[in-house]
C-alpha cells in the first residue's frame, strides 16, 4: 500500500465552484465581444487589430459599449430644419448641415419645395463624413415668404453612387 504524503490530494467543493465560475464569466465576457464585433463598428476604427486578454477585457467591452453606432446604410441627420436668408440671394446664418463621423456613407443632399419636387431650389455638394456644410446659399432664389420644403439626402459609396435617400422636412423663411 502506498502512503499517502499529501500531494495527491483534490480540490474541494468550494474550489470546483470557483473554477466553475470563473470559466463561465470568462465565456460570458467573450460572448459578448463577440456579439460587439459581429454588430459591426466604424471602419475608421478597425476592432481587428486588438487582442484580448483577461487583463483588458473589461476595459474593451467599455469601449464598444459606448462608441456611438449607426447601421450600414443608415444616416443620422445634424442640422437645422429652419433656415431664415434675409433676401432670396442671401447666405444663411443659421443653415447648418453635418455628416456626423459616426455615418457610414458621404452625403450630398437636394431641397425641394415641397409642391415641387422635380425643380432643385438646392444642391449640395458631398458632404464627408465628420464634415459639415454652414454659409448656405439657395442655388434659386425665393421671394419673400415661408416655404415648406423637403431635403432628399443621398447616402453614397466611394464611387459617389447613391446607395440610398432619406427625406428630412424643412422649413426656408425668406424675410424679404
Amino acid at each position: 500500500m502506498e502512503k499517502d504524503t499529501g500531494q495527491n490530494k483534490s480540490l474541494g467543493k468550494g474550489g470546483k465552484i470557483a473554477i466553475f465560475a470563473g470559466i463561465a464569466v470568462i465565456i460570458a465576457l467573450l460572448g459578448v465581444i463577440i456579439l460587439l464585433l459581429l454588430r459591426g463598428r466604424n471602419e475608421e476604427e478597425p476592432r481587428r487589430n486588438v487582442v484580448i486578454t483577461p487583463d483588458n477585457v473589461e476595459e474593451v467591452v467599455q469601449e464598444m459599449l459606448t462608441q456611438e453606432f449607426v447601421e450600414p446604410g443608415y444616416y443620422s441627420a445634424s442640422m437645422t430644419n429652419i433656415w431664415h436668408f434675409a433676401t432670396g440671394d442671401a447666405v444663411s446664418e443659421d443653415a447648418f448641415v453635418e455628416n456626423k463621423e459616426e455615418n457610414t456613407n458621404d452625403v450630398y443632399f437636394d431641397v425641394f419645395l415641397a409642391e415641387d419636387e422635380e425643380t432643385p431650389i438646392l444642391q449640395s455638394p458631398v458632404i464627408p463624413r465628420g464634415a459639415e456644410l454652414d454659409n448656405i446659399a439657395l442655388d434659386t432664389p425665393l421671394e419673400a415668404g415661408t416655404y415648406d420644403c423637403v431635403m432628399v439626402y443621398h447616402l453614397v459609396d466611394d464611387e459617389q453612387n447613391t446607395i440610398s435617400t432619406l427625406r428630412v422636412g424643412i422649413t426656408i423663411i425668406v424675410e424679404q
